[in-house]
């Protein structure tokens, strides 16, 4: 199959709009996001804190970041941090987005933005009442394959999206005391891997009219397992599929009522996508940076700078909008499957 795909229209990763960030919560996922910036971009990452001091330390040591900090209100309070990301657990979301708005900095909050649409509302309408920018951390947006995505969505390569699909699934050591099974720390596979799967619907189709969804319950009774169908009237549905017992490839798929049809895996982060048609005529596209996984959390820090470096308060690709929906439909999925 001959095809041309559209040029990538990610934001640089050197040379533009540069600013000096704030790191809440150093744990793993701020580690592997601080390496990503630090290798592949001009950000620099100016401070970092903890509630523990030696832990902001040792990890501000091992990054090479000028200052730690013992007190996440010690952070936002300096005056040469210019935005904060937030990547403490999901239930902190809130408060500490909250915190650092409050103190005027911009924010990066970690997906998803809060336990709830509720949560993240506030979020929103608090950095809108601020004039600062804030933005949720859906870094498989901003990775130049889904750039190249959302041109071909854009360009009717599909005519008409007639359907969508993502799974991601991990197998989960079970712990009831875990960030991923207590219910009191945000646990469950829709808030923790259908933030992505169900973005990616949202991201081909927008917002659902309907949303139906089934599974299995852990012990803890968060969701171990979710089914969630959506509905754009009666013709058009994509499913999502998450799940903490079961290793599956973390795949997205979207066809058009043309026939044509892409399947990307991994969605997530960088790699490749396959094009092709009902009768098998297929085209790749393969992401020759040579990023693999979390290499890919740098582009959504460069958008950001440049984002505020332009006056925007949000993020075109990624707005604050389709973070509420998103998280709606977590809401009503998690309502459905909650223990009667």
């Amino acid at each position: 199959m001959s095809f041309v795909f559209p040029d990538a229209t990610h934001t640089p990763l050197r040379g533009g709009a540069t600013l000096r960030w704030g790191v809440l919560a150093p744990g793993a996922i701020a580690a592997d996001w601080v390496s990503a910036v630090h290798r592949f971009t001009d950000q620099r990452v100016v401070a970092a804190a903890s509630r523990s001091a030696e832990r902001a330390q040792a990890f501000a040591e091992r990054h090479g970041i000028p200052r730690a900090y013992g007190s996440y209100e010690q952070l936002v309070a300096d005056p040469e941090v210019d935005i904060v990301y937030v990547a403490a657990p999901h239930t902190e979301h809130r408060r500490l987005a909250l915190l650092a708005i409050d103190a005027g900095k911009h924010v990066l909050v970690e997906k998803p933005m809060g336990v709830s649409a509720a949560d993240a509302a506030e979020i929103v309408v608090a950095a809108r009442t601020a004039g600062v920018f804030a933005m949720e951390a859906m870094w498989s947006r901003f990775l130049p394959q889904t750039t190249i995505i959302r041109r071909l969505l854009d360009d009717g390569t599909f005519a008409e999206v007639a359907g969508a699909a993502a799974t991601f699934a991990g197998r989960f050591e079970y712990d009831p005391h875990s960030r991923a099974f207590d219910p009191a720390l945000g646990g469950g596979s829709l808030l923790d891997l259908g933030v992505y799967t169900l973005w990616w619907a949202h991201f081909c189709l927008g917002r659902p009219d309907s949303v139906a969804a089934t599974g299995e319950l852990a012990p803890t009774g968060v969701d171990a397992d979710a089914r969630v169908v959506l509905g754009w009237g009666e013709e058009v549905s994509a499913s999502s599929f998450t799940s903490m017992n079961v290793d599956l490839p973390i795949t997205a798929m979207v066809a058009g009522s043309n026939g044509m049809k892409l399947e990307v895996q991994p969605f997530v982060g960088p790699g490749g996508f396959r094009i092709g048609r009902a009768d098998g005529g297929n085209a790749y596209w393969e992401d020759e940076t040579g990023m693999r996984w979390r290499d890919g959390l740098c582009y959504q820090a460069t958008a950001a700078a440049q984002h505020v470096a332009d006056g925007r308060l949000e993020a075109p690709e990624h707005p604050l909008d389709a973070t509420l929906d998103i998280l709606s439909i977590i809401d009503e999925a998690r309502r459905q499957l909650a223990p009667s």
